[in-house]
């Protein structure tokens, strides 16, 4: 393993601020293929964090034990955002910039568009696949899934079956997105897998060995691994849905969400998933019920809700292609 500090640049907090990235390379000859994972581009995110801490350390192992068994070039950036993930919040501090909206061609020459740009350009540089790994705000949590945008789906969708993560998600594009490291680098001809999990400001160990386990099923299928490591159990392919195959259900009161059911759950259509209450004059606002049978893979998770948040999002039963 070689340790690469990208870039360093002092801090208006005065500490220097530095972007690492942990490197493995084949043991003879050229690598068949170079894989790059990024996390903490968001500093509330840490289940990616916790992901690449559990592939640089099974990495090493291997490069240690069996090193004929590298094959490709893996490159992990672990945290891509130090002062955010220092503090603690989404965006870079001082300068509310979300860094992952700062990626592609950007304008501008402050610090956090500097370090987007240095990050964007390196990976750009030194990788074939890239696996951008976020998991969600406060609000929501979710399973295990990998979203894709829809005019990259025929090239992502058989990568992203090579991951074994619970949901494959093909959503429509949409204009927050085209400043992001998925987007741009999918733009640019380097197939992006984007992966969304989990909660912020939380680890999940079980959601994260889960993904742990998909990812070196990931690194054997594209060759970079000649074989998997003894611990890694067989998973099951998971589920692709499509727009049609994808419908939610949102607070009509304001108040308080207690739910019923759990995150992955199936669920018949009308069975209740949860009520919205006032705490204050005792009485049950809203009985919510799923619009359709299928399976919970986005719950709320925050209870205070307004009318029209989001509450949760389901795969259709038998849904098919759009």
């Amino acid at each position: 393993m070689k340790t690469h500090t990208l870039l360093t640049r002092n801090s208006p907090l005065g500490a220097p601020l530095k972007i690492i990235k942990q490197s493995f390379s084949p043991h003879r000859g050229k690598p068949v293929k170079r894989i790059s994972f990024v996390s903490g581009l968001h500093g509330d995110e840490l289940d990616g964090l916790y992901l690449c801490h559990r592939l640089i350390q099974s990495l090493r192992h291997i490069s240690a034990s069996h090193p004929e068994d590298i094959l490709g070039e893996v490159h992990i950036y672990p945290a891509a955002n130090p002062p955010a993930l220092n503090q603690g919040t989404r965006l870079w501090p001082y300068y509310g910039s979300d860094m992952n909206r700062l990626m592609g061609s950007h304008p501008g020459a402050s610090l956090p568009v500097q370090m987007a740009q240095e990050i964007y350009k390196d990976i750009k540089e030194n990788s074939d696949i890239v696996v951008d790994i976020h998991a969600s705000n406060l609000h929501l949590k979710e399973l295990p899934q990998i979203r894709i945008i829809e005019e990259f789906s025929e090239a992502l969708v058989p990568l992203a079956m090579e991951t074994h993560v619970d949901l494959v998600w093909v959503h429509p594009m949409a204009g927050v997105f085209e400043s992001t490291l998925g987007y741009n680098l999918n733009k640019s001809g380097i197939p992006a897998l984007v992966i969304e999990t989990g909660i912020c400001m939380r680890i999940d160990p079980a959601t994260v060995d889960r993904l742990f386990h998909g990812m070196m099923h990931f690194l054997k299928q594209q060759g970079i691994l000649a074989s998997l490591p003894e611990n890694i159990p067989d998973l099951p392919s998971p589920r692709v849905i499509f727009p049609r195959g994808v419908a939610q259900a949102s607070a009509k009161h304001s108040g308080l969400f207690v739910s019923r059911v759990k995150l992955g759950q199936t669920v018949g259509e009308d069975e209740i998933i949860g009520y919205v209450l006032d705490p204050v004059k005792g009485v049950v606002l809203e009985e919510v019920t799923s619009p359709v049978s299928g399976q919970l893979f986005t719950l709320r998770e925050q209870p205070a809700v307004h009318a029209g948040a989001l509450l949760v999002r389901m795969a259709r039963e038998g849904a098919k292609k759009s």
